[in-house]
């Protein structure tokens, strides 16, 4: 096996993040996707004496696991790779995933509580970033996701099961509304033309919409046409904002150099157990507001149920909705988050729920942390993807709350927080796993840390 060579192999183990591991001609194989008996045609990217990597070219038979129902662009893109698979399937496979994993760090002795589905597995996204380009080269305007393996190649996602009606609906609308007028999309091999994402995001308990078109300041279009389509749309739910963001960076990303509003505010309101939530255009909120709900009230059951008069530390806080949540009975709670956007929202929104027991604070975890006047009875960390870095876990450890909860979406770097948590006098008591990301490869998992050691 050499580096080009084109393959067929038996698709073996699914690891968690959505990669495999197979064996061909007695080589461990790695490849991005991919699911456990797919047969599959490879290209070979790198190849040792033992192992190698490659990336696949075409599905050539299904696997024995791909029983469930799917949009008919599921081969195509990339969003959502675990579709075909019956949902409670899906959830034994990541409940195996993140197990082994723990195993295999020697975290053991905890009580495990199961994982807990989504209450939605599909339409439960409240964010979509849609991409403008074109299918196929010199093709008709496109609006949807990139294709699966494809920087450039952009497929409507018309049919998509991951949104509701209202998302596809003012999707298809906006690409034949600037398709019809021959709006250039922004290329990003040669960064010409103008069009370059369209945003929605959703109240799910409000059924608030906010729409966001990102373009290029290449051309002076006048939006009005636009706000006059959508406006008149016949949705489930209601458009209160529709702004214009003009990003003129080189990255294929939703940047803000300026904010328009054409129509609205610049917020939405969304209700989260009892609290509402002022949510900015570019601010965090968890894009799935149901799985979100049973996430955070297993973080507070963690917790012990009730703050009971407690100093808390809400650590990687983003808009501050778990801190917010533990704010009714605790003493004091101190947010900590590094996006200054966030830290502004998350104080905003404890003003708008009445909680003037909580301070959000813009800063680096480990810096900020040793600099509170008081010291936390109960910590919870939500950090992101990457986890604790740094001297991170060592100042937390050092505040010396009995207990710590920590929620994380990344079952490796929470491992490897967790060993290092554990040799500085802690022991995982609780875990439970919860799937806030149906069909796709990715979970939440929650767990309880308790001081055994001073």
């Amino acid at each position: 096996m050499k580096r080009k060579d084109v393959i067929e192999l038996k698709v073996g183990k699914m690891e968690f993040g959505g990669v495999t591991r197979s064996l061909y001609e007695g080589k461990r194989i790695k490849m991005k996707g991919g699911i456990t008996g797919q047969l599959v045609k490879a290209v070979v990217k790198k190849s040792r004496s033992d192992s190698g990597e490659v990336k696949m070219l075409e599905l050539l038979e299904a696997s024995p696991l791909e029983t469930a129902l799917t949009c008919r662009h599921f081969r195509e893109c990339g969003g959502c790779n675990m579709l075909s698979v019956e949902y409670s399937k899906q959830l034994e496979i990541k409940e195996n995933q993140i197990l082994e994993l723990l195993n295999e760090n020697n975290i053991t002795g905890f009580e495990y509580l199961g994982i807990q589905g989504s209450p939605q597995n599909t339409e439960y996204r409240n964010k979509m970033e849609f991409t403008f380009g074109d299918e196929i080269k010199g093709g008709p305007l496109s609006l949807g996701m990139h294709k699966k393996g494809r920087f450039i190649d952009i497929v409507t996602v018309d049919d998509c099961r991951l949104v509701d009606s209202d998302f596809i609906k003012i999707m298809v609308n906006t690409r034949n509304f600037f398709d019809d007028r021959k709006i250039p999309y922004y290329r990003s091999f040669d960064h010409k033309g103008y069009l370059r994402h369209l945003v929605i995001r959703k109240g799910e308990n409000t059924g608030e919409i906010m729409v966001n078109i990102v373009t290029s300041s290449q051309i002076d279009f006048n939006m009005e046409e636009y706000v006059s389509m959508l406006r008149d749309l016949e949705l489930k739910n209601k458009i209160v904002s529709i702004l214009h963001t003009v990003n003129d960076g080189l990255a294929d990303a939703v940047q803000c150099d300026e904010l328009r509003i054409l129509y609205g505010r610049d917020f939405f309101y969304e209700e989260v157990l009892g609290l509402r939530f002022k949510v900015s255009p570019f601010s965090f909120f968890q894009t799935n507001t149901k799985g979100a709900e049973v996430l955070y009230e297993i973080a507070r059951e963690f917790a012990g149920g009730k703050g009971d008069g407690k100093v808390v530390f809400d650590l990687y806080s983003g808009t501050g909705t778990i801190g917010q949540l533990m704010a009714k009975t605790a003493k004091k709670v101190y947010g900590i988050e590094l996006v200054e956007e966030a830290v502004e929202a998350a104080n905003q929104n404890a003003k708008l729920n009445g909680l003037g027991n909580c301070e959000f604070i813009a800063g680096d975890v480990s810096k900020v942390v040793s600099s509170l006047p008081e010291k936390p009875e109960l910590i919870i960390v939500d950090p992101p993807r990457a986890g604790i870095l740094g001297n991170g876990v060592k100042e937390i450890a050092e505040f010396g709350a009995k207990e710590i909860v920590y929620v994380s979406c990344n079952p490796r770097s929470l491992i490897e927080n967790l060993v290092e948590f554990e040799s500085r006098g802690y022991k995982v008591k609780k875990v439970k796993l919860m799937d806030l990301f149906a069909n796709t490869p990715h979970c939440e998992s929650v767990v309880l840390i308790q001081r055994v050691k001073s």
